[in-house]
C-alpha cells in the first residue's frame, strides 16, 4: 500500500494528516510532562509523610518496642517506594521526553522539506498548464482569423465590382492568416505533448515519490511512538521489583512484631527491683494506741510515702557530684545523678550497663584513631617527603588524654555497677569493684596505646591522688608496712622521660627498665619498683609492659 499510487490526488489531505500526527506526538509529550509532575509530587508527599512520622528525640524510648520498630521499618520502606517514583519521573524526563522532543523537531523539519518539494513540483505542472492554455488560445485566435480571411476572400472573389488587385490582396491575406494558424496549431500541439509529459511524470513519478517519503516519515513517527510507549512501560517495570522488595520489607517488619518480647521489654524497663511489702501486722488497740496514730503507721501508708519519695527523687534534680571515686573534683551539675542512684535497682543497672557500653565504644574508636595516627607518623618518619611527623604530636597527645579520661570514666561506672549488683556499701576499696571485663578491656586498650614513637603522649592528670586510690583496705596496716607488700608481676620499659609532679609518682628516664608491682586499674597509672627499691606510680601510656604468666607470680 502506497500513498503515491492510492492517494495520487490527495496532496492537501496528506499534508493535513502528517500535521495531525506531529501534533499527536506533541500531545504525548505534554502527557509525559504532566505524568512526571504527578510522580514527583507524589514522591515528595510520601517523603514528607515519612519525615513527619520519624521518631522524635523524646520518643526514642518508645521506639525500642517491636511494634514501634515495625512501624518505623514500614515507614522507611515507604520512603524507598517514594524514591522509585522519583526514578520513574527522572527516566521519563531524561529519556523518553527528550527523545520525543528531538523526534518532533526532526519530523517538522522533514515534513516542511517534503511539502516544499511537492509544492515546487505542483508549480512546475501549473506552469506547463499555463503554457498550454496560452498556446491553445493563440491557436484558437489564429484559426478564427484564418476562417474570417477565407470568408472575405470568397466574397471578394465572387464580387464582380472588385478589381483583380483587390481580390489578389484578399487572397494573400487569407494565405498569411492560414499560415499563422498552422504555426499556432503546431505550437499548441507541441505544448500539449510537453504538458502531457509533465502531467504524467507528476502523477506517476515526482509526486508519488514525495508522498512515499511523507508516508515513510509518518510510519517512522508511529514506530517511534510505539517505542516510546514501550519505554514508558519498561520504566514502570524496572521499579516494580524494587517496590515489591519494599513491600516484602513491610511484610517482614510486620512479622518482626512480637507481643511477648514487648511485654518483657516493658518489664525490664519498668521493674523497680524492690521487694514486695510484708503482711500488714495486727494492731491491738488495747495497747493504748490511738486509732489516728495507728492509721498513720500502717505499712500501707509507709509504702505510699516511700513511693512518693521515689517519684519525687526521680523527677527532681540531683546535687553536685564529684569525679572518679571522689579523686578528681567536678563542678558539673546534671539533671540526673551520675551513678543513677535515684533510680530503682533494675533500672539503675540497665542505665549503668548502657553507659559502660557507650564508653567502651568510644574508647575503641579513640584507640583506632591513635593507631592510625601512629602508623601515619611511622610512614612520615620513614619518608619525610610525605609529611612532617611532628605535626601529629599534638593530635597524639590529645588522643592520649581522651583515652585516659575515658578509662577513668569506665573505671568509675564499672564501680557503680559493681556496687549496684552486689548491693554493697559505697565506702569499700574501689580497686575491688573493677570487674574482670574491665581489666580485660583495660589490657586491650593498653596494648593499642603502648607503642613506640618519638612523640610525647598526653600528660597524665596531675590531680591524681595515688594515696587515696591505693590505700590499704585494712585500717591497721600503715604505709611503711604496705610499701614492700606488692609482688613483682612483670617488667616494663620507659618509652619517654617523666618528671614526678605529685605525691606518690616517681620520675623515670627514657628506656629505663623497671618492675611492675601493680597493674593499671583503669585510671591511667601503673605502680612500679626500680632497681633501688623505690616504688611509685608512672603513666601507663609512657610504658611498654610485659606481664608474667600466672604461674610465675
Amino acid at each position: 500500500m502506497s500513498w503515491g499510487t492510492e492517494l495520487w490526488d490527495q496532496y492537501d489531505t496528506i499534508a493535513h494528516h502528517t500535521q495531525r500526527g506531529i501534533e499527536f506526538n506533541e500531545k504525548f509529550t505534554h502527557f509525559l510532562k504532566e505524568r512526571c509532575t504527578i510522580e514527583l509530587d507524589y514522591a515528595r508527599s510520601l517523603k514528607k509523610l515519612v519525615r513527619n512520622f520519624q521518631p522524635r528525640k523524646k520518643e526514642e524510648d518508645e521506639y525500642q518496642f517491636t511494634w514501634a520498630k515495625g512501624f518505623i521499618d514500614m515507614v522507611n520502606e515507604l520512603h524507598d517506594v517514594a524514591s522509585q517514583h522519583e526514578v520513574v519521573a527522572e527516566n521519563l524526563q531524561g529519556n523518553v521526553m527528550k527523545d520525543m522532543q528531538n523526534l518532533i523537531a526532526e519530523l517538522k523539519q522533514e515534513r516542511k522539506r517534503l511539502l516544499n518539494e511537492g509544492q515546487k513540483i505542483q508549480e512546475q505542472l501549473n506552469k506547463s498548464y499555463q503554457h498550454l492554455d496560452r498556446a491553445k488560445n493563440r491557436y484558437e485566435k489564429g484559426f478564427k482569423e484564418a476562417e474570417k480571411t477565407m470568408e472575405n476572400y470568397r466574397k471578394a472573389d465572387a464580387d464582380i465590382n472588385l478589381s483583380r488587385a483587390e481580390v489578389e490582396k484578399t487572397r494573400m491575406l487569407m494565405n498569411t492568416k492560414a499560415q499563422l494558424c498552422e504555426e499556432c496549431k503546431n505550437e499548441y500541439a507541441a505544448q500539449l505533448l510537453t504538458t502531457n509529459q509533465h502531467q504524467s511524470n507528476f502523477y506517476t513519478n515526482l509526486m508519488p515519490e514525495v508522498f512515499q517519503q511523507l508516508q515513510q516519515m509518518d510510519e517512522k513517527r508511529i514506530n517511534r511512538l510505539k517505542d516510546f510507549i514501550h519505554q514508558c512501560a519498561e520504566v514502570e517495570a524496572n521499579v516494580i521489583p524494587i517496590i515489591n522488595t519494599c513491600i516484602d520489607g513491610m511484610k517482614k517488619a510486620a512479622n518482626n512484631i512480637d507481643a511477648n518480647n514487648d511485654s518483657r521489654l516493658v518489664i525490664d524497663r519498668n521493674k523497680s527491683g524492690f521487694p514486695k511489702p510484708d503482711d500488714i501486722p495486727f494492731e491491738d488497740l488495747s495497747l493504748g494506741q490511738s486509732i489516728e496514730n495507728s492509721n498513720n503507721v500502717t505499712p500501707k501508708n509507709t509504702l505510699d510515702h516511700k513511693n512518693t519519695s521515689k517519684l519525687a527523687t526521680l523527677s527532681g534534680k540531683s546535687k553536685k557530684r564529684t569525679g572518679l571515686f571522689g579523686l578528681f573534683g567536678s563542678s558539673k551539675t546534671d539533671d540526673q545523678k551520675e551513678d543513677f542512684s535515684d533510680l530503682p535497682p533494675n533500672q539503675r543497672r540497665r542505665k549503668l550497663t548502657q553507659k559502660i557500653d557507650s564508653i567502651k565504644k568510644e574508647m575503641a574508636k579513640e584507640s583506632a584513631e591513635r593507631e592510625g595516627m601512629l602508623k601515619m607518623k611511622d610512614v612520615y618518619c620513614n619518608n619525610p617527603a610525605l609529611g612532617d611527623p611532628t605535626t601529629l604530636d599534638k593530635k597524639v597527645e590529645e588522643n592520649a588524654q581522651k583515652i585516659d579520661g575515658l578509662r577513668q570514666e569506665l573505671q568509675k561506672f564499672e564501680g557503680y555497677l559493681n556496687d549496684a549488683e552486689n548491693n554493697s556499701s559505697r565506702g569499700r576499696d574501689k580497686r575491688n569493684s573493677t570487674s574482670d571485663d574491665s581489666i580485660s578491656m583495660t589490657a586491650s586498650e593498653s596494648s593499642v596505646i603502648q607503642r613506640q614513637d618519638n612523640s610525647l603522649p598526653g600528660t597524665p592528670q596531675t590531680q591524681h591522688n595515688v594515696t587515696n586510690v591505693y590505700a590499704p583496705v585494712d585500717g591497721d596496716v600503715d604505709d611503711d608496712e604496705d610499701e614492700f607488700n606488692y609482688p613483682v608481676i612483670g617488667t616494663c620499659r620507659a618509652l619517654y622521660r617523666f618528671e614526678a609532679v605529685n605525691e606518690g609518682s616517681v620520675p623515670m628516664d627514657e628506656n629505663e627498665e623497671m618492675f611492675i608491682i601493680e597493674q593499671d586499674q583503669g585510671d591511667g597509672w601503673t605502680r612500679i619498683r626500680k632497681d633501688d627499691n623505690i616504688e611509685g606510680f608512672v603513666p601507663t601510656s609512657y610504658l611498654q609492659c610485659h606481664l608474667y604468666e600466672v604461674d610465675q607470680v
